[in-house]
């Protein structure tokens, strides 16, 4: 009988500790909205972590970046960094990206030139080869990022 009580002491203080949070907290919060046609959010917040869908290499027309694998990282990242700014947070505040990319054989040139996005302080990092990415892109980029 004693555990019992303790259990249910203990199951009362575990929902008491759940009141204390504020509302809407651990609920998604579709911050931008899919742009385009992609059935998609582009970034998702969910309490103080932001999640960044797969960005690819584009220019300002939308068409994939000219010269392959490294001008289309330069150009994801750039898009990741203007999302994460948009939405209160910052490069140095990646905790982890997965890189997709159409050839693991340019996986070196890929690196080249995501490494000038992360001089310090590198966020873990996942790559794998994919078959095909969007709009016949070499590389794709999604990261998660803290934010306040």
């Amino acid at each position: 009988m004693k555990h019992l009580a303790l259990l249910v002491m203990g199951l009362g203080f575990v929902a008491g500790c759940g009141a204390a949070r504020a509302p809407g907290a651990g609920r998604p919060d579709f911050i931008i909205p899919s742009q385009g046609t992609g059935p998609f959010s582009s970034v998702v917040r969910v309490d103080h972590m932001l999640y960044l869908a797969g960005q690819i290499g584009t220019d300002s027309a939308g068409r994939v970046a000219k010269g392959g694998t490294g001008p289309e990282t330069t150009a994801a990242m750039k898009h990741i960094e203007r999302l994460l700014l948009q939405t209160g947070s910052s490069l140095d505040r990646v905790v982890k990206c997965t890189v997709m990319l159409a050839d693991m054989k340019e996986w070196a040139i890929m690196n080249e030139a995501y490494i000038a996005f992360f001089p310090k302080v590198r966020p873990a990092r996942s790559s794998f080869g994919t078959t095909g990415l969007a709009l016949g892109a070499r590389v794709e980029i999604e990261c998660m990022a803290t934010v306040d």
